[in-house]
């Protein structure tokens, strides 16, 4: 499976899973962190945890493991460092503090993602 690929599929993981405003950015010209970031948030923290463990799941079944992680425990935000893909889950509060999109988005290398999130659940 391509870089590209994991992503959208992670992507759509976390969108399965109920975590909104999700964004995909190629940002491997802008950093040598890491080639993608993945950004979403949950309503609560019980969520956001929910959601790193299921990218962790999902990633480990995709063969690619997790290098480092922070925030777990405290569930406002958690970071999934697995190389190439940085994901970032955020409480929606702390999202809105912190806007990473803006920090990262070039306005070119947003991906498409492939699903709708305009339309309400």
């Amino acid at each position: 499976m391509q870089d590209q690929e994991i992503v959208l599929k992670l992507a759509q993981t976390l969108y399965d899973r109920k975590a909104g405003d999700i964004v995909a950015l190629r940002v491997g010209h802008l950093t040598v962190l890491c080639d993608y970031m993945v950004i979403a948030s949950g309503r609560t923290v019980s969520q956001v945890e929910a959601l790193a463990q299921e990218v962790d799941e999902m990633m480990a079944k995709a063969g690619v493991p997790l290098r480092r992680s922070e925030g777990a425990r405290e569930g406002r935000w958690v970071v999934l460092d697995y190389g190439f893909i940085m994901v970032h889950l955020f409480h929606r509060d702390d999202r809105a503090f912190y806007h990473l999109e803006r920090l990262w988005s070039d306005g070119t290398n947003q991906l498409d993602l492939p699903f709708d999130q305009t339309v309400a659940d």
